[in-house]
């Protein structure tokens, strides 16, 4: 297995500390970070880590020696020294370097996985950069049509058919070919991923009631319903449209492998309310696998060595396996 490449993301947020603490508990699993060396010396520092910080250098990344305290770091130049807590718009372009950075080497097939920390979308916008958020920019970046958000934390995996969109722009954001396309993302990556030998699926409706046979809207009727149709002849079954505020209970999600939910915070309010701070944030649909955090840069929390571990190590630990899972179907 190729080893798996961290970025941390907002060099003042939390980022750094819970990379830094994690590798500071002691692993030799075959992780390394992209991220400006000087600062995450100065983090460990600040927060009282023992850690042999090392720089890769022309090392090839075949050849490095894991080992407990060690952490392995391809250094990226940042503008100004990171202050934890307080933003810094110079800082910008660092946290999109080490990101595209990250993507060469995924792209390049140097690295098994990417897993990436917490950024600070209105920092990077006030920079003049365009960024509405990691599912997005990994989309474009890696030139691929379609991506799905799934979040998932023990019990539950929740995917998304739309992301990050206003509430008012989500319904003509949903069609036909939409869904099936998300739908057939996520059924190829419980199979390939995560090991799911026939994947179920339950579909949730986009309006309440699931639309109420058309008197509370239209969409599960004219949309949902024939997309899952065409999906049901392609070999790709699915359970639903069922009402959102229904579907999340323990008879539905005993007899399912992911919830597929119409937009953004129909589905991961329920996911976050019963895993947050231990689930994990994953892109399906890339040419390989990237997992993150399920938190943001929590700048208050910057520097103090109180960040909670959980989302991180789950990310990691998803990294893993699912990388693991691939090389196995693969081999």
């Amino acid at each position: 297995m190729h080893p798996i490449a961290i970025t941390p993301g907002e060099p003042a947020g939390i980022g750094p500390d819970i990379v830094l603490q994690w590798f500071a508990r002691g692993s030799d699993r075959p992780f390394f970070v992209i991220a400006n060396i000087e600062m995450l010396r100065q983090r460990a520092e600040q927060l009282s880590l023992t850690l042999d910080i090392r720089t890769i250098g022309d090392q090839s990344l075949a050849d490095l020696a894991f080992r407990i305290g060690t952490l392995w770091v391809l250094d990226v130049p940042i503008a100004q020294p990171a202050v934890p807590g307080i933003l810094a718009v110079a800082n910008a372009a660092y946290v999109i370097a080490t990101l595209d950075l990250a993507i060469d080497l995924a792209l390049a097939g140097q690295i098994s996985a990417l897993v990436t920390g917490p950024v600070q979308k209105s920092i990077i916008s006030d920079a003049g950069l365009s960024f509405s958020g990691h599912t997005e920019y990994l989309r474009d970046r890696c030139g691929v049509d379609e991506v799905v958000m799934m979040l998932a934390t023990d019990g539950l995996r929740v995917a998304l058919v739309t992301t990050h969109l206003p509430l008012n722009a989500v319904s003509a954001a949903i069609d036909q070919d939409k869904i099936k396309r998300v739908t057939r993302i996520l059924f190829r990556s419980l199979s390939e991923d995560f090991g799911c030998t026939a994947p179920r699926i339950l579909v949730s409706g986009l309006n309440p009631h699931a639309g109420e046979g058309g008197h509370l809207g239209r969409e599960e009727i004219d949309t949902i319903i024939p997309a899952l149709t065409t999906l049901a002849e392609e070999g790709i079954p699915t359970r639903g449209p069922l009402p959102a505020d229904t579907l999340f209970q323990p008879h539905y999600l005993e007899q399912t492998d992911a919830v597929l939910a119409m937009y953004h915070d129909q589905g991961l309010p329920v996911l976050k309310y019963q895993g947050f701070g231990n689930a994990v944030n994953i892109t399906l649909g890339l040419p390989f696998i990237r997992t993150s955090v399920d938190h943001g840069t929590a700048l208050d929390l910057a520097g103090t060595g109180q960040a909670d571990l959980g989302s991180l190590n789950v990310a990691l630990q998803s990294a893993l396996d699912m990388a693991g899972q691939r090389e196995q179907q693969y081999a």
